[in-house]
């Protein structure tokens, strides 16, 4: 980058706060090169304590030297960083936007070791404002102001002094570089050992520092609204239903879920009651599940896709045919009812409905509604039309922090439970309590979609399946919420539970042997690359793109 004479950069800014500086601060002068300084200071030590207090816990003990000199590189890091950034008119606004979302990066990873990496960057551009508001709490606030918004103010309000010549700023900028490049050096002279020993067994300390966000935000930018699609690759083609022993017309009821954990629920054994609802329905619930994706936005389309968690990129999925595409293709009827922010481009194709969080519903509060509402919804979906049908049910779930909106206060389960957003000022049993009674309503939201289907099951062979997104980290180690880089991510954001009922006419119709299914759902391992064969082979569609082996129900289906 350029490094020429630094001018002032003294302009005015259109940002509301900054205009109330005139009467809060007086105008600071201050060199360029003491402001570099300083902001390298605060962005190495203030904000980016979260890392600095990782590696300290990391460090063998008693190696204090190390510990200090963590410090000392990301300054040197900064230095450089501050000083190659020289966008003149942008210069301060640039500062500004930096620090105040980095204040808020520091937040999230101080209070629940989130970690901005481009997999948490897209789930966050694809976070609607009903769930953006979750996070908002005093805690939050405090910090966006005492880290961001006061620093911010001070970066509008220092006048950088303009240097005596064009060869003196050059020299001044010359001499920043040339320290922070002798700061790296020196440290990595003495503790290369250290940081590679460190680094090799904790790789995600890079994913840590902060404003990583911004970088990852450019990257995820470039790639969604700068980069051209790829060329659509139609799938399924020679989809066709293959008819049951009953001739009834199908009627399916997918459940997708929101922030479930598998080792929460009582059909896999956790301690307590959490599926009172479905406990005597015969549900069959398949015990160890991998997700692909501890996010929504990564979990999403990647569970409906075929490409699998390890061939997984967000644009492939998005341009070819996912299964409930190719299920569409052979003329079955398919509604997408959405209560969680988004379907993430899934329903994209298909008829999709949302519901209106509007206070006039019963079931919604202005910003979210109860599950519940979704079942209203499909009552008027289970018309009588001799189609066959299947209808997507995407869940708010257990979605966090603010789990106690989740649910009706007459259906706390269990307490006393958190009953705020900064979750991390309740005590574990609150927490526990709070994120049980979320994934009970659920329960008692597919026993109501149960009792629905039963209804229709002279008119339909009728099925359900309820499958997790990702799963959710309640303090474990540290760590809150999900999205935590999947390479390091702990079993409770990983492990999803999946259940299926089938009504006895669905199974006799179409030869499926609940025994032998009950018993490979306790022993086997699956994962979300399942779901897509899966569900192609519990609609009864035959196609090319179908891998019997990966079919969970294929085996247990009469020859």
């Amino acid at each position: 980058m350029r490094t020429s004479q630094p001018v002032s950069y003294r302009v005015p800014l259109s940002l509301p706060f900054v205009k109330l500086t005139k009467f809060a601060l007086p105008s600071l002068a201050m060199s360029p090169t003491h402001f570099i300084i300083a902001l390298s200071v605060f962005y190495a030590l203030v904000l980016n304590f979260p890392v600095l207090r990782k590696i300290a816990e990391l460090a063998a003990e008693g190696h204090n030297l190390f510990i200090a000199s963590a410090a000392l590189l990301l300054f040197g890091c900064f230095l450089l960083v501050f000083s190659l950034l020289t966008i003149k008119y942008l210069y301060k606004p640039v500062l500004i936007i930096i620090t105040m979302t980095s204040a808020m990066a520091m937040y999230a990873t101080l209070s629940y070791n989130v970690m901005f990496d481009s997999a948490m960057i897209e789930n966050i551009f694809e976070t609607n404002s009903a769930e953006a508001h979750s996070y908002l709490s005093l805690s939050s606030i405090g910090y966006l102001v005492l880290f961001g918004l006061l620093p911010s103010l001070l970066i509008a309000k220092i006048n950088l002094k303009p240097a005596k010549s064009w060869l003196h700023g050059l020299l001044a900028r010359s001499l920043l570089i040339l320290t922070a490049l002798a700061l790296i050096a020196l440290v990595a002279a003495f503790f290369y050992k250290d940081y590679a020993s460190v680094g090799r067994n904790n790789k995600y300390l890079t994913k840590m520092i902060i404003p990583a966000h911004v970088v990852n935000s450019v990257k995820y930018i470039k790639q969604k609204y700068f980069t051209t699609p790829l060329s659509y690759n139609v799938l399924g083609a020679d989809a066709a239903l293959i008819p049951g022993q009953s001739k009834k017309p199908k009627l399916v009821v997918l459940v997708v879920g929101e922030t479930a954990r598998a080792q929460n629920m009582a059909y896999n054994g956790y301690g307590r009651n959490t599926n009172p609802y479905t406990q005597d329905l015969g549900m069959i619930s398949f015990q160890h599940v991998s997700s692909c994706g501890t996010a929504t936005a990564h979990s999403l389309p990647c569970m409906f896709s075929n490409l699998g968690k390890d061939n997984y990129q967000r644009d492939r999925a998005d341009a070819q045919d996912n299964v409930l595409d190719i299920i569409a293709k052979t003329g079955t009827n398919i509604v997408w009812i959405e209560n969680d922010g988004g379907d993430k481009e899934v329903a994209k194709r298909l008829t999709s409905q949302t519901i209106s969080p509007s206070k006039d519903n019963s079931l919604c509060n202005g910003n979210t509604c109860y599950d519940m509402a979704l079942v209203e919804l499909l009552k008027q979906q289970l018309v009588s039309d001799g189609a066959n049908k299947l209808i997507a049910l995407h869940t708010i779930g257990s979605h966090g922090p603010t789990y106690w909106q989740r649910y009706p206060d007459d259906m706390e389960r269990f307490k006393p439970a958190c009953r705020q957003s900064d979750i991390e000022n309740c005590t574990d049993e609150e927490i526990i309590n709070v994120y049980d009674n979320t994934l009970a309503y659920t329960d008692y939201v597919l026993a109501s979609t149960i009792a629905l289907l039963k209804e229709k099951n002279q008119e339909y062979d009728v099925a359900l399946m309820y499958i997790s997104d990702h799963g959710e980290s309640l303090g474990e180690n540290g760590l809150y919420l999900h999205g935590t880089p999947y390479s390091f991510a702990p079993d409770e954001q990983t492990k999803v539970p999946w259940f299926l009922w089938l009504d006895e006419g669905f199974s006799q119709s179409y030869g499926i042997d609940q025994v032998c299914l009950k018993t490979k759902a306790a022993q086997g391992q699956f994962s979300h690359d399942n779901l897509f064969h899966s569900l192609l082979g519990l609609y009864g569609v035959k196609t090319q793109v179908k891998k019997p082996e990966l079919d969970i129900i294929n085996s247990c289906k009469a020859a």
